[in-house]
């Protein structure tokens, strides 16, 4: 099965909650008209679009109905999919991962699949032909060192790691001298997980971070943010919160295949402007892949 099918597998609670009621609307309606739009309206917002994103995309929906002269409810489908590309693919979501070693930071809360994401993106780069190093960065929760041991062996690549209770910033420096010395091609870092200490996490990611600026001056970093998709607005607070302390260049969203929030992914770009860089919709290793704008919106339409 390739990643497309699963991908619509995986959307199928969202495309219950969002596709199936928004046919059934448009059906019945026959014709466009402010009533219409009320129903589009709750159908988003109960589907984790949010408020602040749902009037954006129903205003400009209405505007482009204007525009064209659109009278037909079912042509109505057609705007919303070319809303909801417009939003996901504005500004791109490539990686920029080109000076070797390049490095990946992965931040989110604990529970939202930060080390098995972390184990799956070093998978991905290394069916690549990479060469990947793992730093075992979340020195404060017991099962986090010995979690990525595990991922690191089933993928085939290895990790730096200390005793629990380390300095992160020092674990991240022995594996900074590591990838150096063997060649690696990218270094990915996990981090500890604690929200409710804002201000010791933040002084720990500037630590982190300036290591790899004295040790790793000019190599692309990207710094990833784990959001659990079934979670929905809660996600986007989470991703507030953590935007405010790290400078994050894209979101891992998981678990999209045990929701119907799908729509979160639209919010999170709307609203925070930051783009979903990988989309996971299983347990398989291989279940966590780049996303695509396009790929996404067919999925959820088809």
């Amino acid at each position: 099965m390739g990643f497309f099918d699963k991908l619509k597998d995986g959307l199928m609670k969202t495309r219950k909650s969002i596709t199936e009621k928004i046919d059934q609307v448009l059906v019945s309606f026959g014709k466009v008209d402010e009533e219409l739009f009320d129903e589009l309206e709750e159908i988003l917002i109960t589907s984790d679009l949010g408020i602040d994103t749902t009037m954006r995309v129903i205003e400009d929906i209405k505007s482009k109905v204007r525009e064209r002269k659109i009278i037909d409810a079912m042509k109505v489908k057609d705007l919303l999919k070319e809303e909801l590309q417009e939003i996901l693919s504005k500004g791109g979501n490539e990686f920029k991962l080109d000076t070797k070693p390049a490095v990946i930071i992965v931040i989110g809360v604990n529970g939202v699949g930060k080390t098995t994401s972390i184990g799956k993106i070093a998978n991905l780069y290394k069916q690549q032909g990479k060469k990947v190093l793992l730093a075992a960065g979340d020195t404060f929760r017991a099962a986090a060192i010995d979690q990525l041991e595990i991922w690191a062996e089933r993928v085939g690549v290895d990790v730096i790691a200390q005793k629990e209770g380390s300095d992160p910033a020092a674990v991240i420096y022995d594996a900074v001298q590591a990838a150096k010395s063997r060649k690696a091609d990218l270094l990915i870092c996990d981090t500890a997980g604690r929200l409710h200490t804002k201000k010791n996490l933040m002084e720990e990611l500037k630590k982190v971070s300036r290591v790899l600026d004295r040790e790793l001056p000019g190599a692309d970093r990207e710094t990833l943010l784990v959001l659990d998709a079934t979670t929905g607005q809660n996600a986007i607070s989470q991703a507030k919160t953590f935007s405010e302390t790290a400078d994050i260049t894209g979101i891992v969203l998981t678990k999209l295949d045990g929701t119907a929030k799908g729509g979160i992914v639209v919010a999170i770009k709307s609203e925070l402007d930051i783009p979903v860089k990988l989309i996971g919709v299983g347990e398989q290793l291989d279940d966590l892949q780049r996303f695509d704008a396009t790929e996404f919106v067919e999925a959820l339409f088809s």
